[in-house]
């Protein structure tokens, strides 16, 4: 064995893994000031701050992930503590991008995926913190879709069946929505699903909207769970909740909807394949 040739090919294969992984932090570092940013009038160009005390962090403070991790968490002028949220977004970004790179057949494609991935970052986080999807965020996210659903590697292409697929899923979230009033599901959960449900075709558009479904009852069940242990020790909610959890809680529906096209757009999960598989294993 040429343990030379080994490390190099090592090397090779994830060296550019590791690029594309800093150069996802980078921006997610950029995605962060956006999230922080959207809808308060503040300028994107401004330099970035401790939100509690205001002075300006230097270059050192601003390095994806390591200024976080060297500094503890803290400012360096006040010592108070940044939210981790920071850090996650910058390697929830970095891994996207790492799952662009792997997955994606040309330059385009990878391109297109990156900026999807971007895009639903940013929803997924500003979701969780005010319960909102953005439109014009949504209206962007069309881009790129329509890019993966028209490019096949060589040229543009267009299977007509697939342009059915966002009226399938988002006339069937506005029907929750109408029915229930805005109680079941948001109106911007089912604009969102538009974008989605196009870039995913038609084919596959009945796993991404069960898929939705199963990962939110998935987590939502989890949640109640760990919540209940949690009452056991004296805690009357989870900490990174802002009330109790309850079956009647309002729970952003669009982080499961981020989770059902990775599945499906990513690594090709089928509801049909999984339902038969499940039953052929209770019978």
């Amino acid at each position: 064995m040429n343990f030379n040739a080994t490390l190099y090919e090592t090397m090779e294969t994830f060296f550019p893994i590791l690029v594309v992984f800093i150069f996802g932090a980078i921006i997610g570092s950029f995605l962060n000031v956006v999230i922080l940013r959207l809808h308060t009038g503040k300028s994107l160009n401004g330099r970035s701050h401790c939100m509690t005390c205001g002075a300006q962090l230097g270059a050192m403070e601003l390095i994806p992930i390591l200024s976080y991790v060297s500094l503890f968490g803290k400012c360096k002028s006040c010592s108070a503590k940044f939210s981790v949220r920071y850090v996650i977004v910058e390697i929830l970004t970095g891994a996207a991008f790492v799952l662009a790179y792997v997955s994606a057949i040309d330059a385009v494609t990878f391109l297109a995926q990156l900026l999807v991935l971007s895009i639903l970052v940013v929803i997924l986080v500003y979701d969780l913190d005010h319960l909102i999807i953005p439109d014009e965020l949504v209206a962007v996210l069309f881009i790129p879709t329509v890019v993966l659903t028209i490019w096949n590697g060589s040229g543009v292409s267009l299977n007509y069946f697939d342009l059915l697929a966002p009226v399938v899923a988002s006339g069937l979230f506005y029907a929750l929505w109408k029915v229930s009033s805005g109680r079941w599901i948001g109106l911007g959960d089912a604009k969102l699903a538009a974008p989605l449900a196009l870039a995913i075709g038609f084919t596959q558009v009945f796993s991404f909207v069960v898929a939705a479904f199963w990962v939110g009852a998935v987590v939502s069940m989890f949640l109640l769970l760990f919540q209940k242990l949690q009452k056991r020790r004296g805690q009357k909610r989870l900490r990174f909740l802002r009330e109790t959890l309850t079956m009647k809680s309002e729970i952003p529906f669009a982080p499961f909807l981020i989770a059902s096209f990775v599945l499906v757009f990513f690594f090709g999960f089928s509801a049909f394949q999984m339902t038969n598989a499940l039953l052929s294993y209770v019978i």
